[in-house]
């Protein structure tokens, strides 16, 4: 019993320890969310699909202030929006990496999507590879938690029990369920948009859909889809390139494309204004061509 009561009372200073970098998010008529103090300089993250009005966003702190806040910028690709306040002090909390954790560690989630702190907690359920997001936003592990995400919930910290703060938990990215957006994508997130107010992506200005080679061919280039061009515009990098309507996508960069989000996860910001080998088939030949890669400004491959 003393050892219960011992590990109650120690979760419950972690979680009020915590609590002080929680923030409640208004963003919109009926658009409640959480954000995670980041640094000591008013940086705030959360998940993007709280934002639904980038003006007029509020933020509740700790001791139930109301202040204002703005958006330094966001990228959908991955789920996160990174706010800043002024005058006020936020909790920076400690981040820690997902590479510190195992199935089966304990876990809490942290949220205050009204006036007071609320708090689950569950064990680690999953842990995976980088992979990308259906928007082509790259996360740079697969973490899942067995943490109930209550309405309100989404942009809170996933502590572990020494209070280290592995990510933000979002409902946003995977249609009915919750996962974490690990510290290393929000590090890198939150880096480009304080320094540029957004994510460079590049740009090959092509319209695609996946479809399934012949079977000889398949065996032949050793994958069973490409993304065949249905749209190259005028002037674009890939225009410039040479790709032609009609051609069949198979690899850009050495790495097999068969699904348009696989496309834009290979076209990064530190490919825009590099050359890019490109593979091709064509009337049924392969061929290799060369495009430099542009800067996307819309949701475009």
């Amino acid at each position: 019993m003393n050892e219960l009561l011992t590990m109650s009372g120690d979760l419950a200073g972690l979680i009020e320890s915590a609590g002080t970098g929680v923030v409640g998010v208004e963003a919109g008529r009926r658009s409640r969310g959480t954000g995670v103090g980041w640094s000591s300089d008013g940086v705030i993250i959360t998940a993007d699909h709280v934002i639904h009005h980038e003006e007029g966003i509020q933020v509740r702190l700790a001791d139930g202030q109301e202040i204002p806040a703005t958006l330094v910028g966001r990228d959908p690709t991955t789920d996160i929006a990174v706010l800043r306040v002024r005058d006020a002090a936020v909790k920076a909390l400690r981040w820690g990496e997902p590479s510190s954790l195992k199935v089966g560690n304990l876990v809490l989630a942290l949220g205050r999507p009204g006036r007071t702190l609320r708090a689950t907690i569950g064990i680690v359920s999953v842990l995976g590879d980088a992979w990308q997001t259906s928007a082509g936003g790259r996360i740079d592990r697969y973490l899942e938690a067995d943490v109930a995400l209550y309405p309100g919930f989404s942009g809170g910290p996933l502590i572990d029990v020494a209070g280290n703060v592995h990510g933000i938990n979002t409902a946003g990215l995977r249609r009915g369920g919750s996962l974490t957006v690990v510290t290393p994508t929000i590090r890198r997130v939150v880096e480009a948009l304080v320094a540029h107010g957004r994510i460079r992506r590049g740009y090959l200005g092509i319209a695609t859909q996946p479809v399934r080679l012949a079977p000889a061919l398949a065996e032949r280039v050793q994958q069973r889809r490409g993304l065949l061009v249905m749209e190259v515009e005028p002037g674009s990098p890939a225009e410039q390139g040479g790709l032609l309507l009609g051609d069949t996508l198979l690899q850009v960069a050495g790495q097999p494309v068969r699904y348009p989000e696989e496309l834009f996860g290979l076209l990064g910001g530190d490919r825009i204004g590099a050359p890019v080998p490109v593979r091709v088939l064509r009337a049924g030949a392969l061929q290799e061509l060369s495009v430099t890669v542009g800067e996307r400004l819309r949701k475009s491959a």
